[in-house]
């Protein structure tokens, strides 16, 4: 199996694990099932669509009709599955770091086939990846996870990097490709097991002179 179609099945099922994520945050907002599926459709397509405005080329699901297909049949399943049953919600999670990480992948290597420099090479791989999450939440009303504390665009931004590195020096396409899938996957999966986030922006706060108490300003007076 060629490498080409090895990554269209991994784009295809990270396209129906981002719409699952699209599904889950509109369950929680409580939304029909149209407007579950309105954001199940941006979670998934939402990033490759941004990334192929941006980079001036045909949006990729107007050429192939069969992504909107999968987000339609893979939202209708799990709306009507969710009545019925929990989902594994720490399983999701490890898809969608696959889902990440795979789209991550895509979006730098189609910067790069089309010549773009590496800068914009590594853009384009990051927003494949998160802008539609961030659509997601935006239309949710809660903040972005890319804005937050999680490791994740962080890990988009390394998987893009090592692909475009590896690929200068020379190594087999193939081999740079699961790689950069394999690191970023790792990247995210470990802050998922571990915990492990970012510093949280604080801004400084110069301390305080204590404060004189009745008393004492009284004997200060006298």
């Amino acid at each position: 199996m060629s490498l080409a179609l090895i990554l269209h099945y991994l784009d295809l099922l990270g396209t129906v694990v981002f719409a699952i994520t699209g599904l889950l945050a509109a369950r929680r907002k409580q939304l029909d099932l149209f407007g579950a599926i309105v954001i199940a459709m941006v979670t998934a397509i939402g990033g490759g669509t941004v990334r192929d405005l941006i980079i001036d080329v045909p949006v990729f699901w107007t050429q192939e009709d069969l992504y909107i297909y999968v987000v339609v049949i893979s939202a209708l399943l799990l709306f009507f599955l969710a009545r019925f049953r929990r989902l594994p919600v720490k399983l999701l999670l490890f898809l969608d770091a696959l889902g990440l990480a795979v789209f991550t992948v895509i979006g730098t290597q189609k910067a790069m086939a089309l010549g773009f420099s590496d800068p914009i090479a590594i853009m384009t791989g990051i927003m494949t990846g998160v802008v539609g999450g961030v659509i997601r939440d935006v239309l949710v009303g809660e903040v972005p996870l890319v804005f937050r504390k999680e490791i994740y665009a962080t890990a988009s931004f390394v998987g893009a990097s090592l692909l475009l590195l590896l690929v200068q020096w020379e190594v087999a396409t193939d081999l740079a490709v699961a790689v950069a899938i394999i690191v970023t996957l790792a990247m995210r999966v470990g802050a998922i097991m571990y915990n492990i986030e970012l510093p949280v922006f604080i801004s400084y706060k110069a301390p305080q002179p204590p404060q004189m108490r009745p008393e004492d300003r009284d004997n200060h007076h006298s």
